[in-house]
């Protein structure tokens, strides 16, 4: 009994600090961001770096620069390029890797077409995906959840060799995507704005789905640059099967996050499961195994 309330004061808790949320100006923030951290004003930006390496003991070693000088502005050092072979890709071309360096969310698999989103909340895979018939291709099959704090390098990996097949921006919320408010709102990845890529791969179909939130000023792919900002108001698709072949290869950059965000990682069945090294909220690095 003690425990049961403990944890229900824990989640009140979480609500309550949650609730601001619902009543920011999500978007006018995250533009504002969007300006902030593209300023070249050498101060600021410099003071704006300096407090993130010291507050969130960023690692500036493993920079191809550690000159703070070096970055005309604050969102060239938050998306900076790490030395050759900082971040190894382990195992052979058949087994995934890790897409970006965080800390573990949720890894388990697919039941019933639902994603654990945190105790006690899930979500469908096709209100993620924004597609049911895509979804049902990843019936019973695995998936990861890994939250990038602002420490993490931001740059996004391929987990596994494969050719894109199409990208959709879907609109929505701008909610923190912070371990509590994980635990507060419901269907919080499936409710903000995120952009789902898909991929083939030698097991089928992948999907690495970039979930924007509040203060994340952009998103980017290598093939398409800029996808946010503007922030749309309607879905939008671009298919890849037809129009050029895109191949990329197990640990190729892929995509950026110009703020920290969330990526999921959706798996077929067939694809290998998870090595059960990997639990929720363990650290986690770009290139480390996913399976073995």
């Amino acid at each position: 009994m003690a425990v049961e309330n403990h944890n229900k004061h824990n989640n009140m808790i979480d609500k309550l600090m949650t609730l601001p949320q619902y009543l920011l100006p999500q978007h006018l923030l995250s533009k504002l961001m969007f300006r902030l951290t593209r300023s070249e004003c050498r101060w600021f930006k410099n003071l704006f770096i300096r407090f993130i390496v010291k507050n969130y003991k960023v690692n500036m070693a493993e920079a191809l620069s550690q000159d703070l000088h070096d970055y005309p502005s604050f969102n060239t050092f938050f998306t900076r390029q790490l030395k050759q072979n900082a971040r190894p890709i382990e195992g052979d071309a058949h087994n995934y890797c890790s897409p970006v360096d965080g800390a573990i969310s949720q890894i388990t698999t697919i039941e019933q077409n639902q994603l654990v989103q945190a105790k006690g909340h899930d979500y469908s895979v096709a209100s993620l995906l924004g597609d049911e018939e895509l979804a049902n291709k990843f019936a019973d099959g695995h998936f990861t959840t890994i939250y990038l704090s602002p420490r993490d390098y931001h740059r996004i990996h391929m987990p596994l060799a494969g050719e894109l097949q199409s990208m959709r921006y879907i609109p929505g919320k701008l909610f923190s995507v912070s371990p509590r408010t994980v635990r507060a709102v419901p269907n919080l990845f499936a409710r903000n704005e995120r952009v789902v890529t898909v991929f083939e791969t030698e097991y089928g179909p992948m999907a690495l789905v970039l979930v924007g939130a509040i203060f994340v000023g952009s998103m980017e792919t290598v093939w398409h640059g800029q996808v946010t900002p503007p922030y749309g108001k309607q879905v939008e698709s671009w298919d890849y099967q037809n129009d050029q072949a895109i191949k990329l290869e197990k640990g190729q950059e892929m995509g950026r996050f110009n703020m920290g965000s969330t990526i999921v990682l959706v798996l077929p069945k067939d694809a290998p499961g998870f090595l059960k090294q990997w639990q929720p909220d363990m650290p986690i690095r770009l290139g480390q195994a996913l399976a073995g």
